[in-house]
């Protein structure tokens, strides 16, 4: 079987369509769930068990199933549940925001934990009050430590982004998937579809990874 990787070109204008429409997806998704997930660990942090047991369920539900049965869960099922006629593409939204929540408040639990006791100890001595503790103290340290995995988390949701094609969302998998069917060449455009998740994924990579190395130092104490 002959391969003609020059066809990839007559349809790169689409290709980047659809890896536009995924991107927005991730970028979105990422920033509201960052969001909601710091929410979830400062909830969580309060230690009223009316709070943390629900919000802890979310979370290991979350994290310990297949984002694509949530996806699918939450694109079938809830409409119906719930009797709601919710669009495709918010239904996405929803199921990928939940999900980077769930991670994301994990990632924040962990930095907030690391920030040492004497820190607390010290807002006590100076009469802050929780709100203004957790403004001036916590949260910026919190943010700061948060952000080679938070970056790690946003990689990782572009490359799981590609299930939202199984909903008929028209991503960077949808068109190239659909491209290699209607023109019978599955390998040159479905090897040309992970070259370009790798091209925008592989730079973030390194990028996580320089970001953690000057983190490291900075917080090597």
């Amino acid at each position: 079987m002959a391969l003609d990787f020059t066809t990839v070109f007559s349809y790169w204008q689409i290709l980047l369509k659809g890896l536009g429409l995924t991107l927005v997806f991730t970028l979105s998704s990422a920033l509201l769930g960052s969001v909601l997930g710091f929410m979830i660990c400062l909830l969580r942090a309060s230690g009223k068990k009316w709070i943390t047991w629900p919000l802890t369920l979310f979370v290991e539900f979350f994290r310990g199933t297949p984002l694509l049965i949530q996806l699918f869960w939450i694109f079938f099922c809830l409409p119906v549940v719930f009797r709601l006629q919710i669009p495709p593409y918010i239904s996405v939204i929803i199921a990928l925001t939940a999900y980077m929540a769930a991670i994301t408040s994990e990632t924040f639990r962990g930095a907030l934990k690391s920030i040492a006791g004497e820190q607390h100890d010290a807002c006590i001595a100076l009469g802050l009050t929780s709100a203004v503790k957790v403004i001036y103290v916590v949260m910026p340290q919190t943010l700061l430590r948060s952000i080679p995995p938070l970056l790690s988390n946003v990689v990782s949701l572009f490359k799981e982004s590609a299930l939202i094609s199984s909903v008929g969302i028209a991503d960077l998998m949808f068109v190239g998937q659909n491209i290699s069917n209607s023109t019978a060449q599955p390998v040159e455009f479905l090897t040309a579809t992970g070259i370009i998740y790798f091209c925008v994924a592989y730079p973030l990579t390194r990028l996580v990874g320089l970001v953690e190395g000057k983190m490291l130092r900075r917080f090597a104490y």
